[in-house]
């Protein structure tokens, strides 16, 4: 018998329609995370560092500044690992991904570790930033439950939020049709989740706030109603010769093609910002070639689910993944040892923070400004 992704406690009468066809079978199993019923929200913050190029970042010592506030012993967040892309501008990104279990652990860590005083002083006069310094960015999510889906296609791999999970669930139904991810959001049973479509006219004239103390300006773009956020990750570290050399040569240059798409041209498709980044085990190592660990994941924020779920289903750079998926699934006879899996958030604007210090003007949400 299949379970439902949405759990037992989240379920309601509901209001708006569902897309599950009738007598649906799934093509394959899918599961999704089980979190403990007292848990209400949950926090995965973006921290992130921006050099001109991947050399700049070879002393460490922007992995070090943020390693010394993520293992503070006080309300460390309950799971972080790094990641790395240089986007296209040329700028070589570095990331902490981390996790807390409610706003006020993260708030709390943020505070006693030290982390709150260091950002704050970052564009002051003390200081000032020097030739060789990397921009700063702050991305942080703070969604309730209901507004909170994970789907992957094994158990036995946790990733992201998963780490703070009690359990996976049995084999979901709500997977493997269109319109399947927003079934899978508790909140969709009563809600549209509709947001504001972004185009180019209204955008750039949203509002942010910019402020220069020193020599760096800081940019705060405030958040957006039902904004759409998708972490979506491979991990191909166990798979087989013959099945990674399937992977790289036939699924992953298409999935990279679509990423690149939503990140050079996704205000076609209401998609304001995307970066396609590779999992890293030691970011202080030079040689970042030998510092891939075969996991990757796109990072992608949507205007709202409605403009996330057109690309999937419409475009040409989707339907090139999903259905070059199936292939790849079939050419395996389905004993696929790639493990994918995806975390998706519907936002209300203020369940997001948004800062940037000294970054260049299209990093992140940055393009709302319009300098982008």
């Amino acid at each position: 018998m299949l379970d439902s992704a949405i759990p037992d406690h989240l379920h309601c009468t509901r209001t708006q329609p569902s897309s599950l066809p009738p007598n649906f079978q799934p093509p394959y199993p899918s599961y999704s995370v089980r979190f403990p019923e007292h848990a209400s929200q949950l926090v995965m913050a973006i921290i992130g560092a921006q050099y001109p190029t991947a050399a700049g970042a070879d002393d460490g010592a922007a992995q070090s500044t943020l390693s010394t506030f993520l293992t503070s012993p006080t309300n460390p967040p309950s799971f972080f690992e790094w990641a790395s892309v240089t986007d296209n501008k040329g700028f070589y990104n570095l990331s902490a991904l981390a996790y807390w279990p409610n706003k006020a652990a993260y708030e709390a860590w943020a505070e006693q570790s030290g982390f709150s005083a260091w950002w704050a002083a970052l564009d002051t006069h003390e200081q000032e930033q020097e030739q060789n310094d990397p921009g700063w960015f702050l991305e942080v999510f703070f969604p309730t439950m209901d507004r909170l889906e994970t789907l992957f296609n094994t158990t036995d791999a946790a990733e992201g939020c998963a780490h703070m999970g009690e359990a996976m669930s049995g084999e979901v139904r709500e997977h493997g049709y269109w319109g399947s991810m927003r079934d899978r959001l508790p909140l969709s049973q009563t809600d549209r989740l509709a947001g504001t479509p972004a185009t180019t006219e209204n955008s750039h004239t949203a509002s942010s706030t910019s402020t220069s103390t020193g020599t760096r300006v800081r940019i705060k773009i405030p958040g957006k109603k039902n904004l759409t956020v998708i972490r979506s990750g491979q991990n191909w570290s166990n798979t087989s010769p013959s099945e990674r050399a399937l992977y790289l040569e036939t699924m992953h240059p298409v999935l990279t093609k679509g990423m690149d798409f939503l990140r050079d041209r996704g205000d076609e498709v209401g998609c304001y910002s995307c970066r396609f980044m590779e999992i890293v085990s030691d970011p202080m190592v030079a040689d970042k070639s030998s510092n891939n660990m075969d996991r990757t994941f796109g990072l992608a924020y949507f205007d709202d689910l409605a403009s996330l779920e057109r690309w999937c289903k419409e475009h040409p750079t989707h339907l090139a993944i999903f259905g070059g998926f199936h292939q790849y699934a079939r050419k395996l006879d389905n004993n696929v040892t790639l493990r994918v899996f995806h975390e998706v958030m519907v936002l209300e604007p203020e369940q997001q923070l948004f800062e940037y210090v000294g970054c260049h003007p299209g990093t992140g949400m940055m393009w709302m400004t319009g300098s982008g």
